[in-house]
């Protein structure tokens, strides 16, 4: 293949769309690699109360809009059709459930895609893996002692699991928010507990807002540090239900704990809070570790790029990491890493391959 695009949530498919607007057929030019067994991303594993009309900024793929959907449905089955329609309309042929173990250095100065489905050897490689498949777990004193349930924000079951429970939510972000909101109406008791002092948001969020945080994320790629998420700069948006829930109590936050013990968490200060449950909402990493191999990774521990093109290696392209990890952003990602990788292989055509179909040399 030409180029293999690993991954087909909003960020692969966009980028599989513009492959095919430049002529590129799919699984004779370039090949979509998924480990889901279906259609929608990371989309299809969120919890069954996440409603399309709660999803903020959900960004329509390229070419189609997401039109007379019923915000009352789960977002995961809404997103989830229109994925699949997507890419059916689309031609795009998406091979799946395929998992991808190790990207390395091939022959002939192409690269050596190794998978479940067996190995490919690409001229350029667009990584669109996403973050759903690294949750991050804190770790804290204590933690292996607590005899109750814990579990993260990527196995949420939706708020009917903790009726009557005592349960403390760790994390500042938005889903950490949303959780609390759904759980606090059924549970005996929540206890919300972030690192940071959490920012709310007051009046709206436009296109200039969005740009400045943005560049924040991009800064930190720039200089080859693991990226924060979008959503972690600009803070959370102050909603007619946001304000009630802090009204009420339910949104009154706590420092973070100093260690777990067998029945709940406690603090230096004496302080404690028996709990049944701990629900980490504490966000998810980048999932690249199939690209160790080809040693990307700068000293502070992220991948540097200029523009969605790894520094060390301009075959490699991340989309949806970092600064493109929006859905708009994801869309943006697509096409100016198909810009550039159609480039790459138009002005260096392997020596032992014909000018790509569609593209001219």
């Amino acid at each position: 293949m030409d180029v293999v695009v690993i991954g087909a949530g909003q960020a692969g498919l966009s980028a599989a769309f513009h492959l095919r607007r430049v002529g590129l057929e799919p699984d004779r030019d370039f090949v979509v690699l998924d480990h889901a067994p279906r259609p929608g991303g990371a989309w299809q594993f969120r919890w069954p109360s996440l409603t399309y009309g709660k999803v903020h900024g959900m960004h329509a793929l390229p070419g189609m809009e997401l039109t007379g959907a019923d915000p009352a449905r789960p977002s995961s089955e809404v997103i989830r059709e229109y994925f699949e329609t997507y890419e059916r309309t689309f031609g795009l042929r998406v091979h799946r459930p395929v998992g991808v173990s190790a990207v390395r250095e091939g022959e002939h100065g192409r690269l050596r895609v190794e998978t479940s489905e067996g190995v490919f050897a690409a001229r350029a490689l667009i990584n669109a893996t996403g973050t759903w498949d690294r949750p991050f777990w804190p770790r804290y004193p204590g933690q292996d002692t607590f005899r109750g349930v814990q579990l993260h924000t990527a196995g949420y079951p939706g708020p009917e699991a903790f009726a009557g429970k005592r349960v403390i939510v760790v994390g500042g972000g938005a889903s950490g928010t949303q959780h609390l909101m759904e759980i606090a109406p059924v549970a005996a008791g929540t206890t919300w507990v972030t690192r940071r002092e959490p920012v709310f948001r007051e009046g709206s969020f436009g296109e200039a807002e969005g740009r400045a945080a943005v560049a924040l994320v991009e800064e930190r790629v720039r200089r080859g540090l693991p990226p924060r998420s979008v959503v972690s700069v600009t803070g959370l948006p102050l909603t007619d239900a946001v304000r009630a829930a802090r009204e009420s109590g339910v949104l009154d936050r706590l420092p973070m704990f100093d260690r777990i013990t067998p029945t709940g968490v406690a603090w230096n200060d004496g302080r404690s809070v028996d709990a049944d449950v701990i629900l980490w909402a504490t966000g998810f990493r980048a999932a690249i570790d199939h690209l160790a191999p080809l040693r990307l990774r700068e000293p502070g521990g992220g991948i540097r790029l200029e523009g969605t093109r790894a520094v060390r290696d301009a075959r490699v392209h991340l989309v949806g990491y970092g600064p493109s990890a929006s859905t708009i952003g994801a869309n943006r990602a697509g096409r100016a890493a198909v810009t550039d990788i159609r480039r790459l292989l138009t002005r260096e055509p392997a020596a032992d391959t014909p000018a790509l179909s569609g593209v001219p040399a």
